[in-house]
């Protein structure tokens, strides 16, 4: 990390990773590989990482409310349920070789896409937001779990956090997107907070990625704020079969 280059190299993947982050998910498959080839080691990288994350969702939060959309108490629940989860997983160690993890990952994405393409439409107007009641717990249920694999390494999450707000509570892409980046923001909070304390964290590095994650992160979360579930839905399936492939053919 000491060519200028490395660090306009770090802006330009953020704003990409930022943008990819807040519209749909997987954006650290590009930022975390980055950071290894540019010398930190896979834990630093991964603590390093969350600081542009942090960043990111701060600046997709105010985007979104920016253009008056925002699901709050809902996300503030379901992001404290991550919360406690994230603090789990950024602590679990997991005995699994990259390449192994990288296929079910791969498998899980390609499960994803063909939720996106085979699940039956529903009109906007079908759509009956469920954020109360059973609704509501099984989403604070879920969101644990989500948050103990967002703490560990959080790659890919944001796609399925997107479907499981849209099939379960019926909200729309664009709502389910804002609350994404609240829930994130939250847990991703708590993690980071792991990474520091075992001083997994380069600040110079993850301050100068966050420059791009977090300019990317307010220019998608007013476009897919203005653009609708239609812009959201195409840059997911995109995105989701191109991580597959990544994931799949290139460990």
């Amino acid at each position: 990390m000491e060519e200028w280059y490395h660090y306009l190299l770090l802006i330009v993947v953020g704003f990409v990773v930022g943008f990819i982050n807040t519209v749909a998910g997987g954006g650290s498959l590009i930022s975390l590989p980055v950071l290894i080839f540019l010398g930190l080691p896979p834990s630093v990288a991964n603590g390093t990482n969350r600081v542009a994350v942090v960043i990111q969702n701060m600046m997709g939060t105010a985007g979104f409310k920016s253009k008056g959309v925002s699901t709050f108490p809902f996300d503030i629940y379901l992001g404290i349920s991550a919360l406690f989860g994230a603090i789990l997983g950024a602590y679990i160690a997991v005995d699994i070789k990259g390449e192994t993890f990288n296929r079910i990952l791969a498998i899980i994405m390609v499960i994803v896409v063909l939720i996106i393409l085979f699940k039956p439409k529903m009109k906007f107007d079908d759509l009956h937001e469920k954020m109360t009641g059973k609704h509501l717990w099984i989403g604070i249920l879920a969101f644990f779990f989500f948050g103990i694999y967002g703490g560990f390494i959080n790659a890919g999450l944001g796609f399925i956090i997107i479907l499981f707000l849209h099939y379960v509570n019926q909200l729309s892409l664009v709502r389910a997107n804002a609350t994404k980046v609240v829930v994130v923001l939250i847990y991703t909070l708590a993690a980071l907070i792991v990474f520091i304390l075992n001083d997994k964290v380069i600040w110079k590095v993850g301050l100068i990625l966050a420059i791009g994650n977090g300019t990317g992160a307010w220019v998608a979360s007013r476009v897919s704020a203005e653009k609708g579930d239609g812009f959201i839905k195409t840059f997911l399936v995109i995105m989701v079969i191109i991580m597959a492939i990544k994931l799949w053919f290139f460990n």
